[in-house]
C-alpha cells in the first residue's frame, strides 16, 4: 500500500499542516514516480509547479512521468518548458529523448540523445534509447553498438526500457 509507506506518509503528513509546502509535493512525486503511481506523480508536480512554476526539475519529471503514461503531447510541452528554462539540461533532454522514441519519432530522439550525450557520455538511458532510435532509423550497427555499450554500463538498461513501454 502506498499509504503504508514510511516516505509518503511523512510527506503527506507535512502537507496535511501546509498544503503548500512546493518541495514536499515535489519529492512526493518522486516517491510517487518510482512506485509506479504515475496519476498520483502528475498531481504532485502539478500542485508543486503552481507554487514554483520556473522548478525544471518538476517539469522534467513530470515529462517524463507523462512519456511513461503515454501522454505525449503533454510530455512534449513539459520537457520544452523545462529546456526553455535551463537550455542544454542534461535531464530534460534524456527524458524527451525518451518520449520521441515513444512516439515514433527517431531522428528527434537521436538528435536529443546526441545532446545528452554530449554533455554526459555515460548516461546509460540515451546511449541505450539512442542505440534502439538508431536500429529503428535502419543504422542496425551503430544502434547495436549503443545498446551493447549501455548494457556493459547498467545490465538493467533493458528491463528499465520494457517498463516505460519501450522495446
Amino acid at each position: 500500500m502506498l499509504a503504508d509507506d514510511p516516505t509518503i506518509k511523512g510527506l503527506s503528513d507535512k502537507l496535511d499542516k501546509n498544503p503548500d509546502d512546493a518541495a514536499a509535493l515535489y519529492r512526493r512525486g518522486q516517491v510517487y514516480a518510482s512506485k509506479g503511481a504515475y496519476d498520483l506523480a502528475v498531481k504532485d508536480f502539478t500542485n508543486s509547479l503552481r507554487l514554483n512554476p520556473k522548478d525544471v526539475e518538476a517539469y522534467n519529471n513530470r515529462c517524463w512521468v507523462r512519456t511513461v503514461m503515454g501522454d505525449l503531447q503533454a510530455a512534449l510541452k513539459d520537457c520544452n518548458e523545462a529546456l526553455r528554462l535551463r537550455p542544454n539540461f542534461v535531464d530534460a533532454l534524456d527524458s524527451r529523448g525518451l518520449m520521441n522514441l515513444k512516439g515514433g519519432q527517431n531522428k528527434n530522439a537521436i538528435a536529443d540523445f546526441d545532446a545528452a550525450l554530449k554533455i554526459n557520455p555515460r548516461l546509460t538511458s540515451s546511449l541505450y534509447g539512442r542505440g534502439l532510435a538508431k536500429k529503428r532509423n535502419g543504422a542496425v550497427a551503430e544502434g547495436d553498438l549503443d545498446i551493447a555499450n549501455a548494457k556493459a554500463m547498467d545490465p538493467n538498461i533493458v528491463k528499465e526500457f520494457a517498463d516505460y513501454g519501450v522495446q
